[in-house]
């Protein structure tokens, strides 16, 4: 086994050996095999971690996420825990111990065919979801389900934050998209600071300096789903000292507006009423209440 800590904990490193196992060669499809182990084995801790947090903690993962790789790496050196070898006599690769009868059963509860599907599109990147609602009723049947959740969360209004959310797309004819017209997923604006570690897109957008409109170009964060927009707006806003006041005026929409205005959520200085007119108005209260009624 080529012992190379890169391959073993980056996808592409198994994107590279994929490639190579579609040869057939069972040295090639042992060592994809052993990699999917230690990448199961990370994920695994990851995982772990991720349940024992606390929602909203913002910190500085980097020598933890080290820390898990190189625990990944010892678990599953030599011998391993096995899953490897399942791997190999589950797929029946030729030449690999086992692999003269093709097994009939199943590893985690998965056929042969749905495994070997797996293998091939383990560390592949996650497709992002293209989201481009039709209608103003499409956008807030859409984002209304996040919202409550999001906002149960946060203490506030859900439509407060689907009210957010329509200022900042647009009612979702605006959403940041890629060269290739994809969603970016960002609902609210949210910035791609030096913390953020994700995928990103640099676009023009409007900011004001001393209450002066000035065009300038802007890293804004991207996600795969909005579901995964929503929860990092909720991250945002709970894991920050900045929102804090924002937090405490949940139960008030007004207020949490203006919060977040005054905590420096936007730079226009009319943020915060611009919100509110989307959220008073006609047009979002019947939106609602028909997802409601539909429902």
């Amino acid at each position: 086994m080529t012992d190379n800590v890169s391959m073993y904990s980056d996808f592409s490193g198994l994107a590279r050996l994929r490639e190579a196992a579609k040869d057939k060669s069972p040295e090639a499809a042992r060592e994809a095999a052993q990699q999917f182990e230690a990448l199961f084995v990370q994920m695994m801790l990851q995982s772990m971690r991720s349940a024992s947090s606390v929602l909203g903690e913002q910190r500085d993962t980097t020598y933890e996420e080290m820390f898990d790789r190189q625990i990944a790496l010892e678990l599953t050196r030599g011998k391993g825990l096995g899953i490897a070898d399942l791997l190999m006599k589950q797929l029946a690769f030729e030449g690999s111990e086992g692999a003269d009868t093709p097994a009939t059963g199943t590893f985690l509860g998965m056929p042969p065919q749905a495994l070997e599907a797996a293998i091939n599109t383990f560390g592949q990147p996650a497709e992002r979801r293209d989201w481009q609602p039709a209608g103003r009723d499409e956008f807030v049947r859409d984002l209304l389900p996040h919202a409550e959740q999001a906002a149960e969360n946060l203490g506030v209004d859900p439509r407060v934050l689907v009210a957010q959310a329509a200022l900042e797309t647009g009612w979702g004819q605006h959403v940041i998209r890629d060269n290739s017209g994809v969603s970016s997923n960002n609902l609210f604006g949210i910035k791609a600071t030096g913390s953020w570690k994700g995928q990103h897109l640099s676009i023009p957008t409007l900011e004001y300096d001393g209450g002066v409109a000035r065009r300038q170009r802007e890293n804004f964060r991207v996600y795969d789903d909005l579901a995964e927009g929503f929860a990092d707006y909720v991250r945002l806003i709970s894991g920050s000292k900045r929102y804090t006041e924002a937090v405490k005026q949940a139960a008030d929409p007004d207020a949490y507006l203006d919060a977040l205005q005054e905590a420096g959520y936007a730079t226009d200085p009319n943020y915060a009423n611009k919100i509110k007119a989307i959220l008073h108005g006609p047009d979002l209260g019947d939106y609602v209440a028909q997802v409601k009624n539909s429902t």
